[in-house]
């Protein structure tokens, strides 16, 4: 990754300040929201893509609330409804008025709610890989072996630590790099960051379980109608050992109006594992007026 394919950049969002990197130039905007894993970015999460899609877009990847990038530590009360608090917030700020969409797993539900809620705002929505909406959706929950791998190495204090964790959503070990390891362990060492991913993941599992709560997490009705008249696509990769290729499949069935995309040697964070591939899936999916 070349430092100049990116900006860092900050704005006020209500009583905190969210981080966020700019790349490319004045063209359409995608808005890029990453996952939720432990010393996640927007950065970390999109920098194997910036170069190829920032030839023909403005992309805007914001750091989200709950103890991820450099934004910050504000309390999030409401979890992943908290994230797309935010994002309302963010893209008012930066006068957003008209833009795409794209989010990967955690980030994939804020997207689409965020869409959902201000539909007159998107153009398309691009989700990757994502337990999140399948949950959402009423999907059965499907525990995976990158679970566990994710939540079996403390606060991944140490390089070993980290990799560990970073496997479990990233399949091609030479994907992997120290770069990738040293930007997720930047984010995890910063004072506070435990304790605020810490309340941010309790306080999703209450939204995505207490009965009066969901009712705001489910999108088993919203989604499917979104998609009606938002074009929308699905990513998923082949090996996706954290957001199991079941999950796509049923959801395939569920939303018959969004292709889905099956990325070989791919695992949860797609993106990293395929960037030529899942670049190009999305340049051709972009309006014709981005190009």
């Amino acid at each position: 990754m070349k430092e100049k394919l990116w900006r860092s950049r900050w704005v006020r969002t209500g009583s905190f300040r969210t981080h966020y990197i700019e790349a490319g130039g004045d063209g359409p905007v995608l808005l890029m929201l990453h996952g939720g894993g432990y010393g996640q970015s927007g950065l970390s999460a999109n920098h194997t893509i910036l170069e190829t899609l920032g030839q023909n877009f403005r992309l805007i990847a914001p750091d989200a609330v709950g103890g991820y990038g450099e934004t910050d530590l504000e309390p999030t009360p409401r979890g992943l409804q908290s994230r797309v608090d935010q994002i309302s917030v963010f893209v008012d700020m930066l006068c957003l008025d008209k833009f795409s969409i794209m989010g990967n797993s955690q980030g994939a539900w804020s997207a689409a709610r965020y869409a959902i809620l201000h539909p007159e705002r998107i153009d398309r929505l691009i989700l990757l890989g994502s337990g999140s909406i399948a949950v959402a959706m009423g999907l059965e929950r499907i525990r995976m072996a990158g679970t566990g791998l994710a939540e079996s190495h403390g606060h991944g204090g140490t390089r070993e630590d980290m990799r560990l964790r970073i496997k479990a959503i990233i399949h091609r070990d030479e994907a992997i790099t120290d770069e990738v390891v040293d930007m997720r362990l930047g984010v995890a060492q910063r004072p506070g960051v435990p304790e605020a991913n810490r309340a941010f993941q309790e306080a999703t599992h209450r939204f995505q379980n207490d009965p009066l709560l969901r009712i705001t997490y489910d999108m088993s009705h919203t989604l499917p109608w979104l998609t009606k008249f938002i074009p929308t696509i699905f990513i998923w990769g082949e090996q996706d050992h954290f957001a199991s290729p079941e999950y796509g499949k049923q959801l395939e069935k569920l939303l018959p109006n969004v292709r889905f995309h099956w990325i070989p040697n791919a695992g949860h964070q797609v993106q990293s594992d395929q960037p030529e591939m899942v670049a190009k899936i999305i340049l051709e999916f972009l309006p014709e007026h981005s190009l």
